[in-house]
């Protein structure tokens, strides 16, 4: 099945063309009129040599009309073999999509609302015939119905016609478009974007990224370069200013050898206000009493960290380098690209 982006928006349409794989591009003067653009013959070269396939309007009273102005936008310097004529359907639209097939010209009779109009167009050798699915349903028809017939009458009938699927509203218009069989399909950028969407896959994708970084990436690369450290003689206000100010729910109390004393935290702040009241923040860290600090040396890899947190059930632990605290690795850091 073709797949066609639905837009005259320049930044859409050199966004949708980036992935590489899509057909070609349908818009109409509608879409010009409502990106406010003036110079439709310019818009039309600069978009052709933009997208492999361009479908532009050719308008007319009547046949003969449609034709001159199929024939004036190819000597603008469009490539016959890329471009494709989208004409109305009418008595005079679809002559005029025989006299435009004849002359070599590639055609899409386009606001087909019935099958009727899907078989004159096909009889008069349209390259393309468009049903328009989401207006049809706005009215309350079975949109969906009409397509079927359409492709079915390709099948039957052996007629060299693709049905093009237009007017997608939803990205469940693209999955009914693939069912029925389709040949052609026309997408706005936004639904274009939502085709690769699912919960499930950004939950495994995610959980890929993440077990991939627990296998490559050593602690030391993980911290954020902060090293939240106070010696054993600061006091306990002035460590809690040095925790605000680091952003870290915890700190490294040192000796004074650089040695590690313990870790100071916010959970031991208020263990000890709910013990001993607010006169102890005017104690030194160097007064407190401290379990054996959990570490983790910066050159492992976050697999032996990720084993760590699991086992000791903490939020944090101090990273060292040749037993020297160079930083704190968070449980969140685990996650973090």
């Amino acid at each position: 099945m073709e797949l066609y982006l639905d837009s005259a928006n320049l930044k859409e349409i050199e966004e949708g063309f980036k992935l590489g794989f899509l057909n070609g591009l349908t818009t109409t003067p509608t879409f010009m009129q409502k990106e406010g653009i003036t110079d439709i013959d310019a818009t039309i070269v600069k978009l052709s040599k933009i997208v492999p396939v361009l479908q532009i309007e050719a308008l007319g009273n009547t046949a003969e009309e449609v034709l001159a102005e199929a024939e004036r936008q190819i000597k603008l310097g469009l490539d016959v073999t890329k471009t494709v004529f989208k004409i109305p359907v009418s008595l005079e639209g679809v002559r005029a999509c025989k006299m435009l097939r004849d002359k070599g010209y590639l055609v899409n009779v386009h606001l087909v609302y019935t099958l009727q109009q899907a078989y004159m167009a096909m009889q008069a050798g349209a390259t393309y015939v468009c049903p328009l699915v989401g207006r049809l349903q706005d009215q309350g028809h079975d949109a969906l119905a009409l397509v079927q017939q359409c492709v079915d009458a390709v099948d039957i009938y052996g007629y060299d016609t693709k049905i093009m699927f237009s007017s997608v509203r939803t990205a469940e218009h693209v999955r009914n478009a693939i069912n029925i069989g389709v040949h052609t399909i026309t997408v706005p950028l936004k639904i274009l974007k939502q085709l690769t969407e699912n919960n499930f896959t950004t939950l495994g994708t995610d959980q890929f990224y993440m077990d991939t970084r627990l296998m490559m990436v050593k602690v030391r690369e993980a911290i954020n370069g902060v090293n939240p450290i106070v010696n054993e003689d600061t006091s306990i206000t002035d460590a809690i200013i040095k925790m605000t100010e680091f952003n870290f729910g915890a700190i490294t109390v040192t000796k004074k050898d650089g040695s590690i004393k313990g870790v100071f935290t916010d959970g031991s702040l208020r263990k000890l206000l709910m013990e001993k009241g607010r006169d102890v923040l005017n104690k030194k860290l160097s007064d407190l009493e401290y379990r054996e600090p959990i570490t983790i040396d910066g050159n492992v890899l976050l697999n032996e960290a990720n084993a760590l947190f699991k086992k000791t059930q903490v939020d944090t632990i101090v990273v060292t380098n040749e037993g020297k605290p160079v930083g704190m690795l968070d449980i969140q850091d685990l996650n973090h690209n």
